[in-house]
């Protein structure tokens, strides 16, 4: 597979958010945790978090994990979820851009080698947290609902997941 596969292998790759716990964080030096909105915190357009995800940020904050939503949503959507949650937002990010991830290090005062990014896309979050040098973990969305370009992009996607799988890179 070519160099510029690379830019898609994600470091570690789950089905759901709960999947990953504290010392997945911790033992990697993880401080800091940087959170897509759609399909990853919720399902997409929605501001409601369920019980589970409500509390499983509880448990990384607990834990001393700093987190941010970073997402290309909308400020007030995101800026709702953010609250309910208790944690900074970047909205508007125009993620793979490096910009939103700068931005979401500054507020959680973090370094690269020292954050990890979540999210449900290839082409955005782990493209993105890729080129920030961030510990990338690509998730299973949470619904098939989505926006009509990221249905498109989600056939590159399948094609993409399936060379990282030939290549031993992902496992599902």
């Amino acid at each position: 597979m070519s160099v510029m596969w690379k830019r898609f292998y994600p470091a570690l790759r789950i089905k759901y958010l709960t999947d990953l716990k504290p010392d997945d964080f911790h033992a990697r030096g993880v401080k800091g945790v940087l959170l897509d909105l759609d399909n990853t915190l919720v399902e997409w357009g929605q501001v409601e978090v369920s019980p589970k995800t409500l509390a499983w940020v509880e448990e990384m904050k607990k834990s001393g994990l700093k987190m941010c939503i970073v997402s290309n949503a909308l400020e007030e959507r995101v800026k709702v979820v953010g609250k309910k949650l208790g944690i900074p937002w970047v909205s508007q990010g125009i993620k793979p851009r490096k910009t939103p991830y700068r931005k979401a290090l500054a507020l959680l005062e973090t370094t690269p080698g020292e954050t990890a990014t979540v999210g449900d896309q290839l082409f955005t979050d782990v493209w993105g947290g890729n080129r920030m040098a961030l510990f990338t973990v690509w998730m299973t969305p949470l619904s098939t609902k989505e926006l009509f370009f990221t249905r498109i992009a989600r056939r590159l996607e399948r094609f993409v997941a399936k060379q990282l799988r030939k290549k031993g890179i992902i496992s599902e």
